[in-house]
């Protein structure tokens, strides 16, 4: 199987996993997976991650977390995609749910969130939505 957006691919296995009530996730290793993971363990939507090491890419091990028996991640959402990709500039950076969401950029300073997005003033390619 061949796989064109590795990030898609794990939003929907990290969506999927939430939706049965899994406690934990796997999904392929990539430097930009790990990025986003770490700013999600940062933000308090996932309890940690690893690397688990298999003779290919490698596999990151998502332990998912849940508040009250309810999942911390509500929803997780591509936008920009290999297809079409949403660039903003540094006065548009999107705001997810008045604020109580996370939108993911890549700028030229590396996978930021929203908020460092604008507190440094960068922009750049809008990566997925999280609530």
């Amino acid at each position: 199987m061949s796989r064109t957006d590795l990030l898609a691919d794990a939003f929907t296995i990290v969506r999927n996993a939430v939706m049965a009530g899994k406690e934990n996730a796997d999904v392929p290793a990539s430097g930009t997976i790990k990025a986003v993971l770490e700013i999600m363990q940062k933000e308090s939507y996932i309890e940690t991650f690893k690397l688990i090491e298999d003779k290919k890419q490698g596999i990151f091990r998502i332990y998912l977390k849940y508040v009250y028996d309810k999942p911390a991640i509500k929803n997780i959402k591509r936008i920009s995609r290999p297809s079409l990709r949403i660039y903003v500039k540094h006065g548009k950076v999107p705001s997810v749910l008045r604020g109580r969401g996370l939108a993911i950029i890549s700028t030229s300073k590396g996978i930021l969130t929203d908020k460092e997005a604008r507190e440094s003033g960068l922009g750049g390619e809008v990566i997925a939505y999280i609530w």
